[in-house]
Formats: C-alpha cells, structure tokens, sequence
C-alpha cells in the first residue's frame, strides 16, 4: 500500500480531491481537508470511502501500514552492514504503556546497556504512527536504499563511526532479518524473563510470530552480567527514564 502521511493527496467519493492534515497509522483514523473548504473533516480508513489520488483504494482494513519503522530500520542496518558498516547498531524496547515501542541506533563499542546518544537517531512508534519518517529528510514509504542515503548524508559524521567489522553481530543480524523481515520485529525486552529474543508483529493483521526460538545478540547477556557486578548489594536505587 501507497504511504500515508499529512500532506497525502486523496480522492473521497463524495467530496472529491483533498489533502490529510493529520493521521493515526494505529486507529486509521485521518483528517483532511476538501476544496476550498475551511472546516477539517474526520474520516476513517476502514470505513469511509477513501482512495488514493490515482484511485487506488486505500484497504486499511485488510492491509494495515506499519505503527512502528522498526522493520524498515532493520532492513536498512543489515544494508549497511553489508556495506561495510558493521558498527551500527539497533536497540528496541517498549514504552511503558506497551503499545509502542522505542527505536534506538548508535555505533561504536557495542554495549547494550551504555549507549552514545545522538540527535535524530532516536524515537519511538508513538511518533511514528501520526508522520511515517525517521526525521532524516527520508520521505513516508522511503525504501531501504533511500534511508540509508538519508542517514548518511543527514549525520556523516555519526555514519562514519560506525564503519568498521563486527562479524558477530552482523552475522547474528542478518539471521534474524532473515526470519523476522518484513511483518515481524524484534524486542530487547527483559522485564518477563524470557530465555528467548522476543518477537513482535510490525502492523495489524499480522498472526503471532510462530517460527523458531531466536537467540539474544551476542554480548547481550553478558553485559547484564557485568552490569549486576557494579551495582552495590544494598540500597540500591534505579532512577529510570
């Protein structure tokens, strides 16, 4: 399905051209404007008759755009790994409303739990899902070829750290695209305990992930081990975002 984001031309059956203003990719629910009209109107994706500029239907109902660029993320890193960019990595988690889940890519070291911060290289499906971009000039629907070159050319200072080997995880990678691409995404979730990586569906529609059990990132287990060391046995206190 085409992207939708505000400023997406579309075409109701009764009040003819217009132009989205706002967009809930989880609900379905958009405002446009028509024509000369000054007042917005509320129109839902799986119910009211709304097609595309060229009059392709819009089926949210049964083809759902993603809530969260986590897929789209994933692919884009495995390009770059392959590119030669192996210190470029991709944390998740979710917020704690757990209907969203946070995006996070940095580069360097690879330690999971201490990881440099940078403008833009941040966010979460809460954003994503009233504007489908990564805030890098991509454009709603860019494909893995243009996020990488957006990236690139948004912050190439921070790209270029992360050129460099890291077969392990590159390789560990490129496995879980492989198994997860394009409807699932992965979670670094520890809060149930789960001895496996935690699989989630990138957009409604999608049955629960059913494949085999995938592993952790390597290092992932040992830096909450090293991680358990340093803090002190008693009196301890987490200040937590």
């Amino acid at each position: 399905m085409k992207p939708l984001a505000p400023g997406t031309v579309i075409f109701h059956r009764h009040r003819g051209y217009g132009v989205i203003t706002t967009v809930n990719l989880l609900t379905g629910w958009v405002s446009a404007r028509f024509g000369n009209e000054k007042r917005i109107l509320d129109l839902n994706l799986m119910h009211d008759d709304i097609a595309h500029a060229d009059g392709e239907p819009i089926r949210f109902r049964h083809h759902a755009p993603d809530r969260t660029p986590h897929a789209r993320l994933m692919a884009m890193v495995r390009e770059l790994h392959r590119a030669g960019y192996q210190r470029l990595y991709l944390a998740s988690w979710p917020k704690p409303s757990g209907l969203h889940w946070h995006w996070h890519l940095f580069t360097g070291p690879r330690n999971w739990l201490q990881r440099p911060l940078r403008e833009g290289w941040y966010g979460s499906g809460a954003e994503y899902i009233f504007n489908p971009v990564l805030g890098w000039g991509d454009a709603p629907g860019a494909n893995t070829e243009e996020l990488c070159s957006a990236l690139s050319q948004f912050d190439p200072q921070g790209i270029s750290q992360a050129l460099g080997r890291d077969e392990d995880h590159s390789a560990w990678f490129a496995n879980m695209c492989d198994a997860l691409l394009p409807d699932y995404m992965f979670s670094l979730d520890r809060s149930d305990g789960q001895l496996h990586l935690p699989v989630l569906p990138v957009r409604r529609g999608v049955p629960e992930y059913s494949g085999p059990p995938l592993p952790w990132p390597p290092g992932w287990g040992a830096s909450w081990r090293q991680a358990a060391y340093r803090l002190p046995q008693q009196g301890l206190r987490l200040l937590l975002p």
